[in-house]
């Protein structure tokens, strides 16, 4: 469903994000994002002229991780920037290798590669990198190690609506999880 006609308007930026992930021969998984910002207007930074329609920003990473979401190894690239310099800073993305992609993996990203230390859309990009790490290894992780199995409660467990811990779900995938509503003081029951 798309979503409601809007009042008129005009472009002025495009960013496109497209995140792979692949199943390597070896037994890892690589991770791949692409992040592309256009405008519509020609651009002039102190380094370069960006004709209307080209890149401003172009960058890639890649992770490759396990199936604990363990990071083995990292490449970033900058194939464009405002700047002449802003791919100098893509060997310090090598510095999540050996971090798990699991809670907190924001937190430690902007710790590592914040501000001054990294670069903004690289950083941004490992966000949805990171969800894509999760997609792709999902269902080789539950074939081998199906969440519950080891008596620990499902991650996806309150995670979103439809995964509430006394909900439906919850309550035919993990029902040793499932925990019924309570009725609220002064509501039925």
């Amino acid at each position: 469903m798309p979503l409601p006609t809007p009042v008129p308007r005009k472009l002025h930026h495009t960013r496109t994000i497209e995140c792979c992930g692949y199943r390597r021969d070896d037994g890892l998984w690589d991770i791949e994002g692409h992040l592309v910002d256009i405008k519509p207007q020609e651009v002039h930074t102190d380094d370069r002229v960006v004709p209307a329609g080209k890149p401003l920003h172009e960058m890639r990473i890649r992770l490759t991780v396990d199936l604990d979401l363990t990071v083995h190894a990292v490449e970033a690239v900058t194939d464009w920037g405002p700047y002449d310099g802003c791919g100098s800073i893509t060997p310090a993305f090598e510095q999540l290798q050996g971090l798990s992609i699991r809670s907190g993996w924001t937190l430690k990203v902007r710790e590592l590669l914040g501000g001054v230390r990294g670069c903004t859309h690289l950083v941004e990009l490992l966000g949805p990198v990171a969800t894509t790490a999760f997609q792709t290894v999902y269902s080789a992780r539950e074939h081998a190690r199906p969440a519950g199995s080891d008596g620990k409660r499902p991650g996806l467990i309150d995670s979103c609506h439809m995964y509430a811990v006394n909900g439906p779900i919850v309550k035919r995938r993990w029902p040793t999880f499932h925990i019924a509503a309570v009725p609220v003081e002064g509501q039925g029951g």
